[in-house]
């Protein structure tokens, strides 16, 4: 049965701006597709990379493309010549030509693979590189434009496996070694690890440091970020950039059953980022607009749903309840054009959302309806709350422990802190599917 669209406001000071996910049909025959990676081109062309959420871990090679804005897809497989190899990513640059990564899990060794056809055929590209087993293991292929593209590599013989072609992937030359950074004793780089914004191109590496490019690989800087590994075990996280300058930094760091997230900000390319602090909302897999301060969070795992943030990840505000489908992966084109993972049911039923209406606007301002005053305050502070007649109150530490939690009513009600110890705490103040965070110092 086709599913209902399911809407979500965002609530400006001056009106009221409405979006939605509209769900359409991957074209998958299996059930239970969803999408690792969705690459827009432009309003009509989009490509997506299936994986296997069903549970059973298999390693899919399967694609699905579409070139008329989503009313249908049209899915294929991504015919490598060995069914052991595992997709790393997808470079559209067009309907019909688009450049896929793919490595062995055991070996690494892997490659470039193109299509000119939509998909029907794969071509092998640099034969030449990727070929010392133990060292050459591929990571990610990515395509400025038809001609101009890179594709990166863990270290193999002292330095980062990284090519360059400029027409179309027809020769690839290895960038040399005096152009790149030193990679630090055991240091290599991930699958998916990796940022592009216009002609700049970022990779992160398990010492917690940023490569990047600003010419389209002809020079290469390195800088430490504030995370000591960007995918291990312990600790991990991504970079997301809205353009060349302005990123993102998410950073977890897991202890057992607990993850902590954080998040930190660049201003000049990931040169230097912000000291981290706490994450609050409620959605993890992150994206930018495109050139704005805008940033949303969808969840796949509870609690599913859409959330948005307007200025750099500092506050969120969740735009669906909970209890609907699981969102995935985004992209976004702009304001008014994005779609976002789901899970196929069969051919004709979901795989994938795509946004109606306006996400939000450059003059958009967040509809704060709860104030906690004074601040920073040593005993009593005062929750006032617009609008609103019940809520609840979640109270956590600077390290995302919760120390008090409340049901209220009211207009407005008193709360003693004095018990608390000096510092920093975050006050949740959340009602149906309107939530806020202020940060409060207890003094």
């Amino acid at each position: 049965m086709k599913k209902l669209l399911l809407c979500f406001s965002l609530i400006a000071l001056t009106s009221t701006i409405n979006a939605q996910w509209t769900s359409q049909a991957t074209g998958f025959s299996a059930a239970s597709r969803g999408l690792s990676e969705i690459k827009i081109v432009d309003a009509n062309t989009v490509w997506g990379i299936a994986y296997d959420g069903s549970g059973l871990g298999l390693d899919i090679q399967e694609f699905t493309v579409t070139t008329n804005g989503g009313d249908s897809w049209n899915p294929g497989i991504i015919d490598v010549g060995n069914t052991a190899l595992q997709i790393t990513n997808i470079s559209p640059v067009s309907g019909t030509t688009a450049w896929v990564g793919a490595f062995d899990g055991t070996d690494g060794l892997g490659g470039v693979f193109k299509t000119s056809d939509g998909g029907a055929t794969w071509e092998p590209q640099n034969s030449a590189g990727f070929t010392t087993v133990g060292e050459s293991w591929f990571n990610v292929v990515h395509f400025f434009n038809a001609n101009v593209g890179l594709a990166m590599g863990d270290p193999e013989a002292g330095e980062f496996e990284i090519y360059k072609t400029i027409n179309g992937g027809t020769d690839w030359t290895r960038i040399a070694g005096s152009a790149l950074p030193n990679p630090l004793s055991g240091e290599y780089g991930y699958n998916g690890g990796y940022a592009v914004a216009g002609g700049t191109f970022w990779f992160t590496t398990n010492k917690g440091r940023v490569y990047r490019t600003t010419d389209q690989g002809v020079t290469w800087t390195v800088a430490q970020a504030p995370i000591t590994d960007f995918g291990g075990t312990a600790q991990n996280g991504r970079i997301y950039f809205s353009d060349a300058n302005n990123g993102y930094l998410q950073k977890n760091v897991v202890a057992g059953a607990v993850t902590t997230r954080t998040y930190a900000t660049t201003t000049n390319g990931g040169a230097s980022w912000s000291t981290p602090v706490p994450f609050t909302g409620t959605r993890f897999i992150l994206n930018y607009i495109p050139g704005t301060t805008t940033m949303v969070a969808t969840s796949a795992a509870a609690p599913v749903g859409t959330s948005i943030s307007t200025n750099n990840g500092a506050t969120w505000t969740d735009l669906e309840p909970t209890g609907i489908e699981q969102r995935g992966a985004s992209a976004f084109l702009n304001l008014t054009t994005g779609w976002c993972a789901g899970f196929s049911t069969d051919p004709l039923t979901d795989g994938v959302f795509k946004l109606t209406g306006t996400l939000g606007a450059q003059n958009f301002e967040n509809a704060t309806k709860f104030k906690v005053y004074p601040n920073p305050s040593s005993s009593i502070v005062t929750i006032s709350a617009a609008n609103v007649d019940s809520y609840k109150l979640s109270v956590t530490d600077i390290t995302g422990k919760v120390v008090m939690t409340k049901s209220l009513n009211g207009i407005e009600n008193t709360l003693d802190i004095s018990s608390l110890s000096t510092g920093s705490y975050f006050f949740e103040l959340s009602s149906d599917n309107i939530k806020d965070v202020v940060k409060i110092l207890k003094n």
